[in-house]
């Protein structure tokens, strides 16, 4: 399952202004909403709250780096490597 961590450290730190942290909380939360649209489901583990999505291949398009162990991103690797659009 390909997941990310949602860390949020000050959205709004370099805000100077309410108008300018009214328009990032519209920004993040009009995200929030797209990923949801798209399959992504928030997961909490521990303390951390996790974005995760079951299709690797629609993470990927979103752009997103997989938290995964290493050796689990590694069984997503084709052994036949002409299976690979080089």
């Amino acid at each position: 399952m390909s997941f990310f961590t949602w860390k949020d450290k000050g959205l709004t730190s370099d805000c100077v202004s309410l108008d300018a942290m009214a328009s990032r909380f519209e920004e993040t939360a009009n995200l929030m909403k797209k990923l949801s649209k798209k399959g992504f489901k928030l997961k909490k583990y521990k303390k951390n709250q996790l974005i995760i999505h079951s299709d690797p291949d629609v993470f990927d398009e979103w752009g997103f780096i997989s938290e995964e162990l290493p050796f689990k991103q590694l069984s997503l690797i084709p052994e036949d490597e002409s299976k690979l659009n080089f």
